[in-house]
């Protein structure tokens, strides 16, 4: 997030149908068009006034959740408004990849992407319902500390009744 920010936005532009993931070139060129609207999202929370460290931890979380999440492992745009989606998130996948997965770190992660979806409503690119979904969904650390407890309490042939607890499939 080094990069400079320019003085002031132009109106932001988004076409949501490019944000489609149907192929591998489409996942590589969404990866492209999320980078550019998270430095973008970086900016305008410097131009708010948070430090660039501040700025830089949001980013870091959102850009987590949304390239290597909703794009490469879901395949979906991120502006589908699914319901659930963060729970899977953190929930599930953030606790299984990673090596050793913690409600602190993973707090961080949340505010940025609860930050970020109201960086995209503020450009009317969410619906209002979508964002309290999202709030809602970031503001469950208590749920996420009890998936990262069970998960560590795990034995024998306990996964697959963790998992579907909170599971990855959609329905």
């Amino acid at each position: 997030m080094a990069e400079r920010c320019e003085e002031g936005f132009e109106q932001l532009k988004v076409d949501k149908k490019d944000f489609v993931v149907m192929t591998l070139d489409d996942e590589l060129r969404v990866d492209q068009l999320c980078s550019d609207l998270l430095h973008r999202f970086y900016c305008e929370r410097m131009e708010s006034g948070l430090t660039p460290e501040q700025a830089t931890a949001l980013a870091r979380g959102a850009d987590y959740f949304v390239r290597d999440f909703v794009i490469s492992i879901k395949s979906r745009s991120i502006f589908e408004e699914t319901p659930g989606i963060v729970r899977q998130f953190a929930g599930n996948w953030y606790i299984v990849n990673t090596l050793e997965p913690n409600a602190q770190e993973l707090e961080g992660y949340l505010a940025g992407i609860r930050e970020f979806y109201r960086f995209l409503y503020g450009h009317q690119l969410i619906s209002p319902r979508f964002l309290q979904v999202i709030e809602g969904e970031c503001a469950d650390l208590d749920f996420y500390t009890g998936r990262i407890a069970s998960f560590w309490d795990i034995t024998g042939d306990g996964y697959r009744a963790w998992e579907r607890e909170c599971t990855l499939k959609d329905e």
